[in-house]
């Protein structure tokens, strides 16, 4: 079980990789990195519009720093898959700096873990599957789960986090007000 204190993971002898809850102290350092990452043309992404209206969940929105410096973030977000309640990931983003490196997979693997905790049962993304496939994402089929606007159905991927959910889960995307 994840206890309420940091994850620890050794990256070498003289740093360390802690990964914890994202606080308001870290707003402008993801914002910054969100910026850099994805540009200004990210809000008119269908996720980004999908979680224009709903805040991230502040306990499955968590950092990563490197040594003590911020070094990437990821974002779960409450959404509905019909009548089905489900979370959006992402942004997932990690400083260039700190890349190739397993520190984006680090923050997935902890936040679906979490999210497990917490009782939730699928999460939806939109990315790539080379990515995400190995951390237990797949592909949906289009006729089964759309979004409120465009996106490449063949980066539309959910995660089951507790086998067999994925079944319930049918219909039009919508954020997370109920």
């Amino acid at each position: 079980m994840y206890a309420q204190i940091e994850t620890l993971l050794t990256v070498s002898h003289q740093s360390a990789t802690v990964i914890r809850p994202e606080t308001a102290a870290d707003i402008a350092d993801i914002d910054a990195l969100h910026e850099h990452a994805f540009g200004p043309g990210r809000f008119a992404r269908t996720a980004s519009r999908l979680r224009e209206r709903v805040p991230a969940d502040p306990e499955l929105s968590l950092v990563a720093t490197v040594g003590g410096r911020f070094a990437g973030s990821i974002r779960l977000t409450p959404i509905f898959i019909g009548d089905t309640p489900a979370l959006l990931l992402g942004p997932l983003a990690v400083d260039p700096g700190h890349g190739r490196r397993g520190l984006g997979k680090a923050l997935v693997r902890t936040s679906l873990a979490r999210a497990a905790e917490r009782g939730h049962t699928l999460v939806l993304l939109v990315g790539d599957a080379g990515y995400y496939g190995p951390l237990g994402f797949h592909a949906v089929s289009p006729e089964k789960v759309w979004l409120p606007g465009p996106a490449d159905p063949k980066r539309v991927l959910l995660a089951e986090l507790v086998p067999g959910a994925a079944a319930a889960a049918a219909g039009a995307v919508r954020d997370g007000r109920g």
